[in-house]
Formats: C-alpha cells, sequence, structure tokens
C-alpha cells in the first residue's frame, strides 16, 4: 500500500513559478510511476505530468511543455513538479498519484491547492 503525501502550493502571480513535492511511503516504487494530476473547479481531473520511477522517463500534457518539469529523489523517496511561468488557467488542485507501470493510477494524496492570479 503506497501513501503520497504533498505538499506546496498555494498563492502566485502569472507569470511566477511554484514547486510541489510528493513523499511516498509503504513500499519499494521500482515497478511504479509517478503522476501529478490537477482539477480545475466545475472540470474533470486531468494528467499534468508523469514519471517512471526507475528510469526517470518523463511525460506531459501539451498545454505544459516547457513550463513544467517533473523530476524524483530516489533516495528520498519524493517526486517533485517545478512549475514555471504559471498561468491563470493553471489554478486548480494538484494530486500526486502512482501506479504500477502500465497500469491505472490508483494511489493518491489529499491534494493541494494552486491558485494562480492574473
Amino acid at each position: 500500500q503506497v501513501q503520497l503525501v504533498e505538499s506546496g502550493g498555494g498563492l502566485v502571480q502569472a507569470g511566477g513559478s511554484l514547486g510541489l513535492a510528493c513523499a511516498a511511503s509503504g513500499g519499494t516504487l521500482d515497478r511504479y510511476a509517478m503522476g501529478w494530476f490537477r482539477q480545475a473547479p466545475g472540470k474533470e481531473r486531468e494528467f499534468v505530468a508523469g514519471v517512471t520511477w526507475s528510469a526517470g522517463t518523463t511525460s506531459y500534457r501539451e498545454s505544459v511543455k516547457g513550463r513544467f518539469t517533473i523530476s524524483r529523489d530516489k533516495a528520498l523517496n519524493t517526486v517533485y513538479l517545478q512549475m514555471n511561468s504559471l498561468k491563470p488557467e493553471d489554478t486548480a488542485v494538484y494530486f500526486c498519484a502512482a501506479s504500477k507501470v502500465g497500469r491505472e493510477y490508483n494511489y493518491w494524496g489529499q491534494g493541494t491547492q494552486v491558485t494562480v492570479s492574473s
């Protein structure tokens, strides 16, 4: 059973930066993928970025490419999302998630609010 605890987030002006962290516990992650999702009010949850724990292979949704960077620290069992050049449309609750590689994400953190003011 994997437990995920997010930290970071907050309020920032458009064009600013924020970093999120997600600490994982409860098992080894070598066969897992870690991801960040977000959900804005009235919208469905959407994939933002993902990374495979073992190889570090990353993927991003198109709208955040070049602005967001996902990374992981194996020693700390933590995955990060660095968000630069933030836009008001990035405002959402951001969730950390984990899954066995190739499977649906089935472990979720509690979420952290990111608000970008114009």
